[in-house]
């Protein structure tokens, strides 16, 4: 009785599955799944690749053309490498009248557009009033629009008040248009921060103007830098707009405009290159300063 009633419990055992057998029915959809995963992040790495080189080859077409020795007024075509051009940046007198303006327009224009930019971020971010709805609305609505409509309108604000356009309406056109650039791009920062932080700071006895320099505005720091360099970019590159609002200034991108008629020299290509290195090297300080505060 005893060996049978074991023997038939054993007999109910269900036998053991080979340990190989198991492991490789479980292994195939995984081996699957890595091999389709591995293909699919290369294949999105690729695109990648492929998507920067082409936004960056116009600017390796700019920067190599710089050298280009070319004999004609003409720099569309590559004629062998020179440096002669680098030292002649003063050949065209207009040129450098052309991109001091632009530097200067740009430079007035992000320091205003910067501060006003930066308080609408501040509060467009941190507070909720009324009308918030409608700013939002007109700074994106402002992004939207296209920059024909936008030169066109501030063209016909500048006449219809009889104001004189010039140096200054560039300036005027130049903040109003890259204002909503700054604004959002802070707002972006303010909304990520830690408001126990501040809070923090007032506990322990430090004034609003205070906990705002000491504690929040180097957590916003980043942003403001960003948008303060978008704005920079969007001004010194600006064409249609500055077209419609510049009067009798020149700026560089003007002045390029207007030597395509009969040929732009390789100086115009290694003031462009010039200018991209320095917006380089401001951003990679800003990534460096910022990765370290975090």
């Amino acid at each position: 009785m005893t060996s049978t009633s074991e023997t038939g419990a054993v007999g109910t055992v269900p036998p053991p599955r080979a340990s190989g057998t198991t492991s490789g029915a479980r292994s195939g959809p995984p081996v699957t799944r890595k091999r389709s995963g591995r293909f699919g992040d290369g294949l999105l790495k690729g695109y990648v690749w492929l998507i920067l080189a082409w936004l960056f080859l116009p600017i390796v077409v700019m920067i190599v053309f710089g050298f280009n020795d070319t004999q004609s007024k003409s720099n569309v075509t590559w004629q062998g490498f020179t440096l002669k051009w680098w030292g002649r940046l003063g050949d065209y007198p207009d040129l450098t009248v052309a991109v001091f303006n632009s530097l200067k327009i740009a430079v007035i224009s992000v320091v205003i557009t910067t501060v006003i930019g930066t308080f609408m971020g501040l509060a467009l971010g941190r507070y909720r009033f009324r009308g918030q709805g409608a700013t939002n609305l007109v700074l994106f609505a402002a992004i939207a629009s296209p920059e024909l409509v936008m030169g066109a309108s501030l063209l016909s604000l500048f006449v219809s008040s009889g104001v004189q356009t010039g140096f200054v309406t560039v300036i005027i056109a130049h903040v109003l248009f890259s204002l909503s650039f700054v604004a959002i791009t802070v707002r972006a920062r303010v909304v990520g921060l830690d408001p126990s932080i501040e809070e923090a700071a007032r506990d322990l006895g430090a004034s609003t103007w205070v906990t705002f320099w000491r504690v929040t505005f180097p957590m916003i720091l980043p942003g403001v830098v960003s948008g303060a360099l978008l704005a920079f970019a969007l001004s010194i590159d600006d064409f249609v707009i500055t077209q419609f609002t510049s009067g009798s200034v020149q700026t560089f991108p003007l002045w390029i405009w207007g030597a395509t008629r009969i040929g732009v020299p390789p100086q115009v290509n290694i003031i462009g290159t010039l200018i991209f290195a320095v917006g380089v090297v401001i951003a990679v300080v800003n990534t460096v300063t910022s990765r370290r505060r975090t």
